[in-house]
């Protein structure tokens, strides 16, 4: 990992929490239910994520119960969220795979695990890819993993933090090697309030925006 990376993200970690602040702490779920939340948090906002696992929660009484549920009544408990017929039945694939596994549905599981044997457990589940896994590891359990979602991986590609073909999956690879242990939540956190309400997908607020004089993009443009 070349040492200009890691000093210029430490740059541009100090620059986003002068502009927005500290992150709210981590919410620390259970594994199982961070692993849960994070289906849910596919193609949808925070907003109906939250809903549709409170909703979850309410109609089941353990993930047991979730496991052994028809897809239906799943999806019907989950609607709020979108999507619900396509993620009921990953939630309870992945539920099922773990108890199968020899693993108890409870707060326990999966906590004993080194971050290795954790991340092979997760990534081997059908449904769960690098950064849903790399969610549960971070938010769930504290440990130093960097998940990338879209808005990350739009910024890090147009920062020039990642080469401009490198997919999410190949971001994510190469920021969890760059990224100081001790930013992984916090540089997280901030790309995607960066990527949400500054470099948005479609106008980004260049003029704006406090990483503006390292940005490769801008420079790009400005030449024109």
């Amino acid at each position: 990992m070349p040492a200009p990376l890691r000093t210029r993200l430490r740059s541009i970690a100090r620059r986003l929490l002068r502009v927005h602040g500290p992150p709210p702490s981590p919410r620390r779920l259970p594994p199982l239910d961070e692993l849960v939340l994070t289906i849910l948090s596919q193609n949808t906002n925070d907003v109906n994520r939250d809903r549709a696992y409170a909703d979850l929660r309410r109609r089941f009484a353990s993930w047991d119960e979730v496991a052994d549920a028809p897809v239906g009544a799943i999806a019907h408990a989950i609607k709020r969220g979108g999507l619900g017929p396509t993620k009921a039945p990953r939630i309870k694939k992945v539920l099922r795979s773990v108890r199968e596994s020899g693993v108890g549905l409870d707060e326990r599981a999966l906590r004993g695990l080194t971050d290795e044997a954790l991340w092979k457990t997760l990534v081997a589940l059908a449904g769960v890819g690098p950064k849903t896994a790399a969610c549960v590891l971070l938010f769930s359990l504290d440990r130093p993993f960097f998940p990338v979602d879209t808005h990350v991986h739009r910024t890090a590609v147009r920062l020039g933090l990642v080469p401009p073909r490198a997919n999410a999956m190949v971001a994510q690879a190469l920021l969890q090697r760059a990224v100081p242990d001790e930013l992984m939540y916090e540089l997280h956190m901030s790309l995607i309030r960066h990527g949400r309400h500054v470099c948005v997908a479609r106008r980004p607020l260049c003029s704006e925006c406090v990483l503006r004089d390292s940005c490769p993009r801008i420079g790009v443009t400005e030449s024109r």
